[in-house]
């Protein structure tokens, strides 16, 4: 038994679309989402290092690598069902849990098991690096959503993937790079001129005043 099965997932990943079932003009794969969400943690955990924060790296690199492997068992699941009720996100985790556990023992070498158990469980946590991950995550589909809006999708859906995401985001505002998001990046998104841009700017001050 070798990694065939593993490295043949990550083909699989390029072609599972994110935000099935609805139109948009670019579409996002789960594995340019891994890749965006590893790049955006690598900016947030630099700017945590600069507020005098020591960074586990490679625990970051593998929770931001690795987030998203297990969807290529159950797929993208639209934000909306996936976080409808505790009990279904309990269930869906539970899904993914066992599919990945069994995947592990049938298809990941004996001496690699568990470091590929650690990889492959939830790296959202209360830790600092589990934090970047979940900053990352939703920043990446704050960006996904934005870049609709920019291009004039007139879809109600990509309006609500920013506000929650938005909103996410700003449950970690005890953090430098949160704040420093809000203060230097978003204020550079908003400047720009695009269709809706007055109800994007609204939603905006609504979430953080």
């Amino acid at each position: 038994m070798g990694m065939h099965a593993y490295l043949q997932g990550l083909n699989n990943l390029e072609t599972l679309n994110r935000a099935p079932g609805y139109f948009q003009y670019q579409q996002h794969s789960v594995s340019t989402h891994s890749f965006r969400v590893t790049q955006m943690a690598q900016m947030l955990g630099d700017l945590e290092e600069i507020s005098g924060h020591t960074i586990n790296w490679r625990v970051l690199y593998e929770k931001a690598l690795n987030h998203d492997y297990t969807e290529r068992f159950i797929g993208d699941i639209k934000t909306p069902v996936k976080y409808a009720t505790s009990e279904l996100r309990e269930l869906i985790a539970n899904v993914e849990d066992s599919m990945t556990e069994s995947f592990i023992k049938s298809e990941i070498p004996q001496e690699l098991q568990e470091r590929y158990r650690r990889r492959l469980s939830e790296g959202k946590d209360e830790t600092l690096e589990g934090q970047i991950l979940s900053i990352s995550d939703k920043m990446d589909l704050l960006y996904e959503a934005f870049g609709e809006i920019q291009k004039g999708n007139p879809q109600e859906v990509f309006m609500e993937i920013y506000r929650e995401s938005l909103q996410s985001i700003k449950k970690f505002n005890h953090l430098y790079s949160v704040q420093y998001f809000f203060e230097n990046i978003l204020p550079e998104m908003l400047a720009e001129d695009f269709p809706f841009r007055t109800r994007v700017v609204e939603v905006t001050n609504l979430i953080l005043e």
